[in-house]
This record gives C-alpha cells, sequence and structure tokens, in this order.
C-alpha cells in the first residue's frame, strides 16, 4: 500500500488520475524544456573591426619586413666576409661633418676679430695714473720720513748685527764661537 499512488485529492479511480497526473507532469516537463527566454542574456555581437585588429596585423607585417631586411643586410655582410679571405675591415673612409659647421665657424672668427678690436682699443689707450708722479711722491714722503724720525732708518739694523752675545755655560770653541760672530752671521750659517 505504501507503493501505491497517493493523489492530492480525492478520486474515484486512483490508476486514471495516475496516468492523467503523469500525463501532465510530462506535457509540463516538455514545455520547460522547449521554453525560450524572455529576457535576452547573451550580450550585444562583437563588430568585426574589433575582432580583427588591422592594425595591430600592420604593425606586425612592418616589423617582420624590418627583420627580413636586417636579416638581409646581414647575410650580405656575412658573405661579404666569407669571399674576402677573412680580412677585418675596421677602417671608416668617411669624415665626420657637422651641418653647422660653417656658422660656427662665422660666429668665431666674428668673436676673434670683436676681441682683436678690444685689445687694440686697450693697448692704444693711454694709462691715467701717473706712476712716475707716485713714485716722486713717495721718495719725497720717505725723505720727509727720515727728517722728522729721532733715529735714521737702517742705524737700528746696523747695530744689532754688531752685537755680540756672551752666554755663562759655553764651552771654549763655542765662545769664542759667540764671541767673534754676529747673530746675523749665525742665523745666515745655521740655515
Amino acid at each position: 500500500m505504501h507503493r501505491s499512488y497517493q493523489p492530492l485529492k480525492p478520486v474515484t479511480n486512483r490508476f486514471l488520475q495516475q496516468r492523467w497526473d503523469q500525463s501532465d507532469y510530462d506535457g509540463h516537463r516538455r514545455k520547460v524544456s522547449t521554453a525560450l527566454p524572455v529576457v535576452d542574456n547573451k550580450g550585444t555581437k562583437t563588430p568585426a573591426h574589433v575582432q580583427l585588429n588591422l592594425k595591430k596585423l600592420q604593425l606586425q607585417d612592418e616589423r617582420l619586413s624590418v627583420i627580413n631586411r636586417d636579416n638581409g643586410l646581414l647575410a650580405s655582410k656575412l658573405a661579404a666576409i666569407v669571399r674576402s679571405k677573412g680580412q677585418v675591415d675596421h677602417r671608416n673612409h668617411y669624415h665626420l661633418r657637422s651641418l653647422n659647421a660653417d656658422r660656427r665657424r662665422e660666429e668665431l672668427l666674428l668673436v676673434s676679430r670683436q676681441n682683436q678690436a678690444i685689445y687694440q682699443r686697450i693697448t692704444a689707450r693711454q694709462s691715467e695714473y701717473r706712476r712716475q708722479v707716485w713714485l716722486d711722491d713717495w721718495e719725497r714722503a720717505e725723505r720727509r720720513l727720515d727728517d722728522v724720525s729721532r733715529y735714521p732708518r737702517g742705524i737700528a739694523q746696523k747695530q744689532r748685527s754688531h752685537r755680540r752675545v756672551k752666554f755663562a755655560a759655553v764651552d771654549s770653541s763655542e765662545r769664542s764661537m759667540s764671541c767673534s760672530t754676529t747673530d746675523t752671521e749665525r742665523t745666515g750659517r745655521e740655515t
């Protein structure tokens, strides 16, 4: 009895009710399986120009053509090396030239002419300082200084050079040397 069909509503024939319920269920499952979605969640279709990036393909082609050209140059250089019996070509037979060398040369000539003109003006100019007047004035000032000073110049130095130094505890050889030599002579001999 536990395996027998139990309908939800009271019926007179359980067997018929089971068949009807089963057919309703199968119909429902069939409708569910064939039902289409109401909301379109597939998204928009990607445009062709976005799927196929032509610019990227063009850049790749250009890069490959540059690589092929460089490979061809390298292959031709290697072939030339193989044919040349192993000699090294390390000399550059071209001279470096600047595009603005003429302009720089003109500017250098202009600056050198201006410097020469300045030098000529400086050397042609007479000095405004009167050197001879200054020397004469200095000699007059020196003479006045000698006239007004109590002791003439140079006497103190002459007196100092003739002074003898005597020490109390000195050997006889040093005593004779200290008595006969002056301070200036000793300093000259020591140095």
